[in-house]
């Protein structure tokens, strides 16, 4: 009568350790400017600006009252509404534009498909600066200085051709016998598209949307010069923090807290979504 086999766990290699320990220091080491933001947005002035840095300062949220209004009376609802709406907003008009792009680039059979690609791509080649001044004056004589429908159609043709390279590696993945056999079935594009297409593809959806709603959210250029009072966005809002009295430090690390928060939040919430979307294609 024969033992039992018994299941002999191999101990871990002094590399993989080292890999391990490498890697948290890695994220500890990108983690550190947050979380020094964070600890500075805690403390008062004084404490913010001192030199050597204070790190037993006490606490207080003087910084995040200041930024609700306490003493001026600004709110930062309107701006971070208008971020909200200029960001969701182009990031749905830029995906319902880009996945039938990237479906006809990488499924049917488009003569030159990389000129195209790379036509898209050579938009994003050109400095937003040097552009700012044209769209300026056409933005001032069709009446849509301060207006938040202006920044949703930058931020799309801002973001499009990079969704539509995305997507187009993500639809290039899906394999054409699932296309075929919906085909044969008799479903149409629309019916492709909505049944087959979006739930396949779904990670690289999610990726590409995040993508382009963290980049929409963070600009600031064109939101800096073609808004005002009305249609100003919440990075537009953080620089009323830098006056000509001086650089308030815990006020600005509080407001940027604060509006980093819906990046965080949207990324935390899409997080498997976004690492299968990045690494969608990576194994084969």
């Amino acid at each position: 009568m024969t033992a039992p086999a018994v299941a002999v766990r191999r101990p871990r290699s002094r590399g993989g350790a080292l890999l391990g320990l490498l890697a948290w220091l890695l994220g500890l080491l990108f983690f550190a400017p947050v979380g020094w933001m964070v600890l500075t947005s805690l403390h008062s002035e004084a404490d913010a600006a001192r030199n050597p840095p204070a790190f037993t300062a006490p606490l207080t949220l003087d910084g995040y009252r200041e930024f609700f209004g306490a003493s001026s009376g600004a709110s930062p609802w309107p701006p971070m509404l208008n971020s909200v709406t200029a960001s969701v907003v182009s990031t749905l008009i830029v995906l319902a534009l880009a996945i039938p792009a990237a479906y006809a680039l990488a499924v049917k059979p488009v003569r030159k498909w990389t000129d195209v690609l790379f036509f898209f791509l050579s938009t994003k080649m050109l400095p937003v600066v040097a552009a700012l001044l044209p769209i300026y004056l056409i933005a001032q004589t069709a009446g849509l200085l301060d207006n938040i429908w202006l920044l949703v159609i930058l931020y799309t043709s801002m973001n499009l051709p990079i969704a539509v390279w995305m997507m187009r590696s993500f639809l290039a993945e899906v394999p054409v016998e699932i296309l075929e056999a919906a085909a044969l079935d008799g479903a149409r594009l629309p019916a492709i598209l909505r049944r087959v297409i979006l739930p396949v593809t779904a990670p690289g959806i999610a990726a590409t949307a995040l993508i382009c709603f963290i980049f929409s959210w963070n600009e600031m250029l064109f939101a800096r010069v073609l808004t005002g009072v009305v249609a100003g966005t919440a990075p537009v809002f953080l620089t009323s923090f830098v006056t000509s009295q001086g650089l308030f430090l815990a006020q600005v690390c509080a407001a940027a807290t604060v509006i980093s928060l819906p990046v965080l939040a949207a990324g935390f919430a899409a997080q498997d979504k976004l690492v299968q979307g990045l690494s969608l294609g990576a194994v084969k």
